[in-house]
């Protein structure tokens, strides 16, 4: 997968924004105002999901292509090297990050997202 489509895969999830909340290249993905995927925009490989702790570690033995994320909690943050890795996959990571930010929101607000 390309940044322009991973990028569009990550707005296409309802309500999703994208701002540059820490410098002019690292690109934030938010539902609600809460992150939920990151990129650099200078060094691809840096794109990072949010992930249930034990799922994150599941995927890191199975994958190399996934790792701890740099920067971010370990434990709950997966770094991604989306130009290795299978679209399907890819997507799949990106709405299971999506789905855990939800799944911290207020009742009310998670009642507007089916969840």
């Amino acid at each position: 997968m390309n940044i322009e489509d991973a990028r569009l895969y990550c707005l296409s999830k309802q309500n999703a924004t994208e701002d540059f909340p820490f410098d002019e290249t690292t690109l934030a993905f938010r539902v609600e105002n809460k992150i939920f995927a990151i990129v650099d925009l200078e060094n691809i490989k840096w794109f990072c999901v949010k992930c249930d702790a034990d799922y994150a570690i599941s995927l890191r033995d199975q994958y190399w292509q996934i790792t701890p994320a740099w920067h971010m909690n370990k434990k709950y943050w997966n770094q991604l090297d989306m130009a290795s890795m299978d679209d399907a996959l890819f997507c799949s990571l990106v709405d299971h990050s999506y789905d855990e930010v939800l799944k911290k929101l207020p009742k009310k607000i998670r009642i507007k997202y089916g969840k």
